[in-house]
């Protein structure tokens, strides 16, 4: 059985990491990311002096300081941090023509068959680490196994700066040993419910049957269970153009969130993911989709046709928002959210007078692209026209 070669690249404290490295006085020191303090908002990211003390993403701003009122606080730079990213993407892009950015910090890299051109996995990986290094001065942790999973839970064995390879017949024995919670999805409520039953470890959750776990569970988590503990999962990357169907972005956040600031600044950010990629492909889609998770594996998509076709940010956010306000679910800690556009139409037909307005947003977006392309994402901005514009993490 021949196995495909995935690999998973995380950068390492990715906002707080560019921070060090052009503000040499901040090197060594423990610097957040995000709210400032004494306002409303959450941890972006922190360095890994700060990680020391207990600090970590998505953390209310104000525990954060509790745990180290020394550390230098930051207003993050999303435009800066956009720029770099797509500096590592076009770095992974020059090993392998199948890349796919699942956030602004990491992206799945499919290597099969890039043995005679840059020798065993582990090169590759080492390769892959050294241009980010030597290029960006920036450290990447590195997971490569036969699918996502495994080379998603690898990349974060070793960080910082990490690399770890997992063959295809070595897979049970590297999860065995973990904590349940190291699979995804599995968050702290489920890991609540798998320690009431004695499973601590992948090892102790692959020892129930499948039958056991979905009379427990219900058929759908307790088959998704099933299969995590077997590392079995998805092996495709990107996808082929042609064929897409839809453009999406998701994030999934490091401890669940309620604070509808957060959620609102997610959308925006995930918008506007979508919007530059829409535009990058000349597509414009008539669907937009809002994906929600709520802890512990609680999954609801919701969709809504719109009577013209958009690529605009700000009108996928709305799309977006608006959805999230529908579903009557504000309050409740969600663990994971993305947005996507679909349903192409690549005839736009005539414009009813009611939309002109989103026709010229879509063109100045389109020349905000040019521009960026060119001169990077801070050499331009856009007025907030009812939404402001934030990237995230």
């Amino acid at each position: 059985m021949s196995f495909r070669v995935i690999m998973h690249i995380d950068m390492d404290a990715f906002f707080a990491a560019i921070e060090q490295r052009d503000r040499p006085e901040l090197r060594g020191k423990p610097v957040v990311v995000g709210a400032q303090p004494g306002r409303r908002g959450v941890v972006a990211t922190c360095s890994y002096e700060a990680r020391k003390f207990g600090v970590h993403s998505a953390m209310p701003i104000a525990n954060a300081c509790k745990l180290c009122p020394q550390a230098v606080y930051l207003t993050p730079d999303h435009h800066r941090y956009s720029d770099e990213s797509e500096k590592v993407m076009a770095i992974l892009e020059r090993l392998s023509p199948i890349v796919e950015q699942c956030s602004i910090d990491e992206a799945f890299v499919d290597i099969t068959g890039l043995e005679r051109l840059f020798g065993a996995p582990a090169d590759i990986g080492r390769r892959a680490k050294a241009m980010i290094a030597g290029e960006l001065h920036l450290t990447a942790s590195v997971g490569i196994g036969p699918n996502r999973q495994i080379a998603k839970i690898a990349s974060d064995f070793r960080k910082p700066d990490g690399l770890t390879v997992v063959p295809p017949e070595g897979v049970l024995d590297f999860l065995a040993p973990l904590a349940v919670g190291r699979l995804r999805g599995v968050g702290p409520r489920l890991r609540e419910e798998l320690a009431k039953l004695g499973v601590r470890t992948v090892a102790d959750l692959r020892a129930w049957p499948i039958a056991a776990l979905a009379q427990r569970f219900g058929d759908s988590y307790g088959a998704w269970l099933y299969r995590q503990a077997r590392g079995e999962a998805s092996d495709e990357v990107g996808c082929d153009d042609e064929g897409r169907k839809q453009i999406s972005k998701e994030n999934t956040f490091d401890a669940d969130v309620t604070d509808a600031q957060v959620i609102r600044d997610t959308l925006l950010a995930l918008g506007a993911d979508v919007g530059r990629q829409a535009r990058r492909e000349g597509r414009r889609g008539t669907t937009v989709t809002l994906k929600i998770r709520f802890a512990p594996f609680e999954t609801h998509t919701r969709q809504t046709t719109l009577p013209h076709a958009i690529d605009s940010d700000r009108q996928i956010f709305r799309a977006a928002e608006k959805l999230f306000a529908a579903a009557g679910r504000a309050g409740r800690p969600v663990r994971l959210i993305g947005v996507g556009l679909s349903d192409w139409e690549d005839d736009r037909g005539q414009l009813d007078l009611e939309f002109v307005d989103d026709e010229r947003e879509t063109r100045l977006f389109a020349a905000v692209d040019r521009i960026t392309e060119k001169y990077g994402r801070r050499a331009i901005g856009l007025g907030a026209a009812g939404a402001k514009n934030h990237d995230e993490e």
